[in-house]
C-alpha cells in the first residue's frame, strides 16, 4: 500500500498541484480516482469522508486533508522539500498561496471549466471571467519578471500553487504571447525532475463522450 493516497480527477488543477509536489518529491503514492464529472463529490458517501464534497483529498497514515493549498504546507513540513526556509518567506509564500487561490486559480479554474464543459454559457460571462483571468495573469508576470520563481530563486508550494491550472493553454483560451516571464517559469518548473502533465499524472482523461 502507497504512503499517499489522492483522491483526484485528471481534469482538476487543483488536484495536480498536490500530484506534482507528491512527484517532485519521489514519494510513494497513489491516485483515487473520484468521479467528479458523474457526481460523485455530490453522493452522501463522499460527504461522508470530505464534508466539503471537493477534491483533492490526501490521506497520509492516520491524516486525512482537503484544500490544495493545506495539503502542500502539510507535504512541505513532513517531506522537508519546496518549503519557505525563514518567517520571512512562509509569510511571501502564504501571500501567494492566498492569491493564487482567491485570484489566480478561481478566476482561471472557473473561466476554462466555462469554455470546455459550461452549457448555454452567456458570453458576457466569459468576457468578465477572461478579464479576470489577464489581471492575474498580469500580476504574476510582474513577480516573475524580477525573479526567476514567485518568493525568489527557488521554487516553493507558491509556484506548485499557481501553476496548476497554467499547463492546459489550450483548454485555457488566452494568448500567452504577452507574459513571457510566465512562460518561462512554466518551463523552468516543466524541466525539473519528476514533472509530469497532469493527464498523465493522474486518471479520468479523456473524459467519456456526452450523450446528446
Amino acid at each position: 500500500m502507497a504512503d499517499y493516497t489522492l483522491w483526484c480527477f485528471a481534469q482538476s488543477g487543483n488536484a495536480y498541484k498536490v500530484a506534482l509536489m507528491l512527484n517532485l518529491c519521489g514519494t510513494d503514492w497513489t491516485p483515487r480516482f473520484v468521479d467528479y464529472f458523474g457526481g460523485e463529490t455530490r453522493t452522501p458517501e463522499y460527504r461522508a469522508v470530505n464534508v466539503m464534497g471537493e477534491v483533492p483529498m490526501l490521506e497520509h497514515r492516520d491524516v486525512r486533508l482537503t484544500q490544495s493549498g493545506v495539503i502542500l504546507d502539510y507535504l512541505a513540513s513532513s517531506l522537508g522539500k519546496f518549503a519557505p526556509q525563514s518567517a520571512i518567506e512562509r509569510r511571501e509564500t502564504l501571500r501567494w498561496l492566498f492569491f493564487d487561490n482567491h485570484k489566480l486559480t478561481s478566476y482561471t479554474a472557473t473561466y476554462r471549466f466555462l469554455r470546455n464543459w459550461g452549457t448555454n454559457v452567456d458570453p458576457a460571462v466569459l468576457a468578465f471571467f477572461e478579464q479576470r483571468v489577464k489581471a492575474a495573469f498580469g500580476v504574476l508576470e510582474a513577480q516573475l519578471a524580477k525573479q526567476p520563481f514567485a518568493i525568489g530563486e527557488r521554487p516553493t508550494i507558491a509556484d506548485l500553487s499557481m501553476c496548476g491550472y497554467l499547463y492546459w493553454p489550450d483548454e485555457i483560451g488566452i494568448d500567452m504571447a504577452p507574459y513571457p516571464a510566465i512562460r518561462r517559469w512554466l518551463d523552468d518548473i516543466k524541466a525539473l525532475p519528476g514533472w509530469e502533465h497532469p493527464y498523465a499524472l493522474m486518471p479520468g482523461h479523456p473524459l467519456p463522450a456526452r450523450k446528446q
